[in-house]
């Protein structure tokens, strides 16, 4: 198997890290050498979140390299856009639609763009849309939006259903599994 690379992209407070846990989880399970990079940067200001996964046969750097990203989860419209050159021209984009303003918009010194769904498409690569915090809402808990795109995620991943199961119950505290197994099946269904 092809080293598979994948970018968990937010801001910070929306469980992103808690996600490429679930991932690397996930790798594991499916008998993969797995590697993580978490880059936190002002996350706990409600800054840019990324991390780089990687997993295959025998992965050697955990760093994905530009234009090399198979996948990139964004949690987050503004922060898909701030990252897609990651993205390899026949990679998948999985986008939430929740808006978080930056610094620069909360001071008013700039303006959140109307188009960034549109900017996105207009490269070849396959961009799915979701409004997983609609979702998780629906479910009864916005913390879960992050199960709910692993359940988009897993639509485009050839690992089945109970693998993800297992790595999201071996992951999330014991008292949030069923919520979130609630989560990822939404997720999977809306994909």
């Amino acid at each position: 198997m092809k080293t598979k690379n994948i970018l968990v992209v937010g801001v910070g407070g929306q469980g992103t890290l808690l996600t490429s846990r679930i991932l690397g989880n996930l790798a594991i399970h499916s008998g993969y050498d797995v590697k993580l990079s978490e880059v936190h940067g002002m996350s706990q200001r409600g800054g840019s979140v990324v991390t780089h996964i990687r997993y295959g046969k025998k992965v050697y750097s955990p760093l994905v390299e530009v234009g090399k990203a198979d996948v990139i989860l964004a949690f987050e419209k503004m922060e898909a856009l701030r990252w897609r050159h990651y993205l390899k021209k026949d990679g998948i984009i999985i986008v939430n639609t929740q808006e978080i303003d930056p610094m620069p918009v909360i001071i008013g010194a700039d303006k959140y763009p109307d188009d960034v769904i549109e900017q996105l498409q207009q490269n070849e690569n396959k961009v799915i849309v979701a409004d997983a915090l609609a979702e998780a809402r629906k479910i009864g808990n916005f913390r879960v939006v992050n199960t709910v795109l692993l359940g988009l995620l897993a639509k485009n991943m050839d690992v089945d259903v109970q693998t993800w199961e297992e790595a999201i119950k071996q992951t999330v505290p014991p008292k949030t599994v069923e919520v979130n197994i609630k989560a990822f099946q939404a997720g999977y269904v809306l994909a």
